[in-house]
């Protein structure tokens, strides 16, 4: 008898995929648990579950960083995986996002009468797919993390099957979504074509010990690799479903959406580029620069127009996606730095700012027309001022992470000596100020009862110059609402129910957003060191 080949297993240090493991088995173990209920799961212990599977994964981010600073970085499970300062500051972003996108959408779940577990364990599933992407040292295992990070995305888009635009969302997602994954891998094979290997290690190595003559297969591959990752980020041209699946998506899944599938798509973006094509910059950062003065402008122009308070959410989204390019473009350690510290930033605002929407989205989930924002400080003060605070920390407002991270990308770029698109990138910011300021004048205004005030014939010429602008500005602003409507005009001037878990998610958000804003250092330093242990 012939003896059985010997099938070789490569060595394996858990602790590198721990996170991964704990995020996916928690999600298959609480399907698992809820297939064998005689009904739905109730939704405080799939929170509860799910809360406590995001801390498991942060807590074990932490350990691993003890373990890097330690001992260094290091590859495992034949050098397919890399666990360095990079990803565990990415999987401790992801593992916090997961935890407060759970809490915000319990309330959710309960106001629209929706039960069972399913949304969490797909979120889970999400997240885990986008830590793999921040740990991936292979070009396959970058392919992998992006389609768990997707596909689970794609059913999340659609989840509220009571609503027609969150299945539009999720068709228009899963589909765009089937065309750049083709991109994608079109663009491995031919990587693989042009070097012989799909490891990111190995592919550095190759180009820097040997030079094309005839390189245009691997151009070719890099250039379809930058779609794919450009598509996930949001980056113009590729940004086309943004606003759709932004405004159809549940309101919780929109915060999780924008931070997390930016964190994985910018993570292995990073990657990828700045380590493994290093050698060939100056082949793809004038590519970069042009993606990222249009990303700047596009994002803030269309955001300006927007009524809808989840569609300008979605081209903001799209403006943040051109900042964190400006650190991509300058391909240097503090570009980095300055790109990771924006995304850890970026997170906690977004899911701040989507779990103020889901509240003020009432049943339904439909009342997203900034007219329902208008007089909220006076009806709901606490719940203003956190979402007042979260968007002028976007709009990049000194003493919040908002301001720091802008910062840091434009003196990246400055350093890489992009001068122009560092001005463009601060233009694109004043710009933005715009729409962010508009919706909190709003909230600080009067409320949706305000009736326009009367102009008197006695009046003097400036007094009625300005009351008419206003009675103008307030009669446009409280245009999709019907004078005559008297219903739903009442609707909005009533207190909306905030749930407790709402409440404190928010309250993180903000604190997180304040704190490491006025008291920088901390994560300036996490995000620096991280940097240091990146593995080329």
């Amino acid at each position: 008898m012939l003896a059985a080949a010997a099938i070789h297993v490569p060595a394996i240090r858990y602790l590198a995929i721990m996170p991964v493991i704990v995020l996916l088995g928690g999600a298959i173990l609480l399907l698992a648990f809820q297939s064998l209920l005689r009904g739905p799961m109730r939704l405080r212990m799939a929170t509860v579950a799910t809360v406590a599977i995001s801390l498991a994964a942060f807590g074990l981010a932490w350990w691993q960083w003890a373990d890097v600073e330690a001992h260094g970085p290091y590859t495992t499970i034949a050098h397919a995986v890399v666990t360095d300062g990079f990803s565990v500051l990415v999987t401790v972003l992801v593992s916090a996002v997961m935890a407060l996108s759970a809490m915000v959408a319990e309330g959710y779940l309960a106001r629209e009468g929706i039960e069972g577990g399913e949304l969490h364990v797909l979120a889970l599933v999400s997240a885990s797919g986008a830590v793999l992407m921040a740990q991936a040292n292979d070009l396959v295992i970058v392919f992998l993390g992006l389609e768990i990070l997707s596909i689970a995305l794609y059913v999340l888009s659609a989840y509220n099957h009571r609503r027609a635009e969150s299945g539009e969302a999720g068709l228009k997602y899963f589909v765009l979504g089937g065309f750049s994954t083709a991109i994608f891998v079109y663009g491995i094979a031919l990587t693989y074509g042009a070097t012989g290997t799909t490891n990111l290690t190995q592919l550095a190595d190759f180009l820097s010990r040997n030079v094309l003559i005839h390189d245009g297969l691997l151009l070719a591959g890099m250039a379809l690799l930058l779609v794919g990752f450009a598509f996930k980020v949001a980056a113009v041209p590729f940004h086309m479903w943004t606003p759709d699946v932004y405004q159809g998506a549940p309101s919780p899944i929109t915060g999780f959406m924008a931070a997390v599938a930016k964190a994985g798509g910018f993570a292995a973006f990073l990657r990828v580029f700045v380590s493994s094509f290093g050698v060939l910059r100056a082949d793809w950062r004038p590519i970069i620069y042009v993606l990222a003065i249009v990303t700047l402008v596009v994002g803030a122009a269309l955001a300006v127009v927007q009524r809808d308070i989840k569609r300008m959410l979605a081209y903001s989204s799209v403006n943040h996606a051109g900042f964190v390019l400006l650190g991509l473009q300058a391909a240097s350690a503090v570009g980095v730095s300055s790109a990771l510290y924006y995304l850890f930033a970026y997170g906690f605002m977004v899911v701040g700012s989507s779990a103020v929407v889901t509240v003020i989205g009432r049943h339904g989930d439909r009342d997203h027309d900034i007219a329902a924002y208008r007089g909220l400080a006076r009806r709901q003060p606490l719940l203003a001022l956190c979402f007042a605070v979260l968007l002028l920390a976007q709009a990049g407002v000194p003493f919040t992470t908002g301001f720091l991270a802008k910062l840091q990308v434009v003196v990246a770029s400055v350093d890489g000596r992009s001068v122009p698109l560092a001005v463009v990138a601060m233009a694109s910011a004043a710009l933005a100020a715009f729409f962010y300021l508009r919706v909190t004048v709003l909230m600080y205004g009067p409320g949706p009862d305000a009736a326009p005030a009367p102009v008197g014939p006695g009046d003097p010429p400036l007094a009625v110059a300005r009351r008419t602008r206003l009675n103008a500005a307030l009669l446009l602003e409280l245009a999709p609402v019907a004078v005559a409507d008297q219903p739903q005009r009442a609707a909005l001037a009533e207190r909306v129910p905030v749930p407790a878990l709402a409440a404190v998610a928010v309250g993180i958000c903000v604190l997180v957003t304040v704190v490491l804003g006025v008291f920088p250092a901390p994560l300036v330093d996490f995000a620096h060191r991280a940097t240091l242990l990146f593995v080329p």
